[in-house]
C-alpha cells in the first residue's frame, strides 16, 4: 500500500474503525491481498461504475477483488460493517433519531443486469413469466424506460441512511414502508433489544395510508405526512377528521433527498450493473457506510 491515500479510498481514520471487524484472510499459500487493498478497489469500483476487469492494477488481480466481495457479500460481513459503524455513533449519540424521514428512488439497470433467465426456451407466456418472476427475486421490475430498481430508504435527522430495502422500480413506496421501518435496527452497547422505534417520521403523499398511520399510531410514533388530493373529501364524507399536518415539521423531510443525493455520486449505485440483488444490496449498503464514515 501507497503512504498517501488516493481518491476513492478510505482515510486512515475510516479505515481503522472498520479493520478489526473484516474477517480473517483465508486465501493460502502466495501473497495474500491486503484487506485494505482490496476493499479499496471494491470502492474504487462502486464508485466509477466500472468493470470488474477495469479495476486498477494497483489494487491487485480484478478476480481477487471480486471472489472477496462475492465472499462478503454472502457472510454478511458488509453488513455488519454498517451496524458496527452505527453501533458506534449511536452510542456517543451522534445518531439523530428525532425524526426518520422516509422514501424511494428509482435507479435505471443497465443492460448487464438485466440478464434474467426466460425460463425454458424462452417462449410462450411460461417464459414469460418465468422471466419476471425471476426478476422479481432479483429486485428488478419493468417500466416505460426499460428495467429498474428502487432504493426504499429511511434516514435519520442528519440525512445519514440506517435501512434500506430494494424492490422492483415498479413496486409501489406504500407497500415498503413498514419493511423499510422493520429493518431499522441499531443494536446498542450493551445487552438488550435493538432500537428501532423513532420518535417521528416524515414520508410524502405516497405513504399516505390508513394501513401506514395505523402501524405508526399503534407504535406510539408521530408522523407528519400529506394526504392525497382525494383523501380528505373521502374522511369528510365518513365524518371523519383530517389528519394533523405541519408544514415546518415537513421541511425536515429534505434529508432523505439529499441523502440520495450523496449515494447517486458513487455512479456503481446511480446506474445497477449487478445482475443479482444480492450484489447491488452490498453496493448499497458500502455506499452507505462510506457516508458515515464521512
Amino acid at each position: 500500500m501507497e503512504d498517501t491515500v488516493r481518491r476513492h479510498e478510505l482515510t486512515d481514520d475510516a479505515w481503522a474503525r472498520i479493520a478489526p471487524l473484516l474477517p480473517a484472510n483465508p486465501e493460502r499459500g502466495g501473497r495474500r491481498r491486503d484487506h485494505r487493498q482490496v476493499l479499496n478497489g471494491i470502492v474504487w469500483k462502486i464508485r466509477t461504475g466500472a468493470d470488474w476487469r477495469d479495476i486498477p492494477d494497483r489494487y491487485g488481480p480484478w478476480q481477487t477483488i471480486y471472489q472477496r466481495f462475492r465472499r462478503w457479500s454472502a457472510d454478511g460481513t458488509f453488513t455488519r460493517l454498517l451496524e458496527h459503524v452505527q453501533v458506534h455513533d449511536d452510542a456517543i449519540g451522534q445518531v439523530d433519531r428525532s425524526v426518520i424521514c422516509v422514501d424511494s428512488t428509482i435507479v435505471r439497470a443497465h443492460q448487464h443486469a438485466a440478464g434474467a433467465r426466460k425460463g425454458g426456451i424462452g417462449h410462450g407466456t411460461h417464459g414469460q413469466r418465468s422471466a419476471q418472476t425471476d426478476q422479481g427475486r432479483q429486485a428488478l421490475g419493468r417500466s416505460r424506460g426499460g428495467p429498474t430498481t428502487e432504493i426504499h430508504l429511511a434516514a435519520d435527522g442528519r440525512g445519514l441512511p440506517l435501512a434500506f430495502v430494494l424492490t422492483g422500480g415498479n413496486v409501489n413506496d406504500c407497500t415498503q414502508f413498514t419493511a423499510v421501518m422493520e429493518a431499522i435496527r441499531v443494536p446498542g452497547p450493551g445487552p438488550g433489544r435493538p432500537r428501532t422505534r423513532p420518535a417521528h417520521v416524515i414520508a410524502d403523499k405516497g405513504h399516505s395510508s390508513r394501513a401506514i398511520r395505523t402501524y405508526l399510531r399503534r407504535r406510539k410514533i408521530g408522523a407528519t405526512i400529506p394526504e392525497r388530493a382525494d383523501q380528505p373529501a373521502g374522511r369528510a364524507r365518513r365524518g371523519h377528521r383530517r389528519h394533523a399536518f405541519d408544514p415546518i415539521r415537513y421541511k425536515r423531510r429534505n434529508v432523505v433527498e439529499r441523502c440520495f443525493n450523496r449515494l447517486k455520486h458513487f455512479k456503481g449505485i446511480a446506474i445497477r450493473y449487478d445482475k443479482l440483488a444480492a450484489h447491488y444490496r452490498s453496493a448499497v449498503t458500502i455506499a452507505c457506510l462510506l457516508l458515515w464514515l464521512r
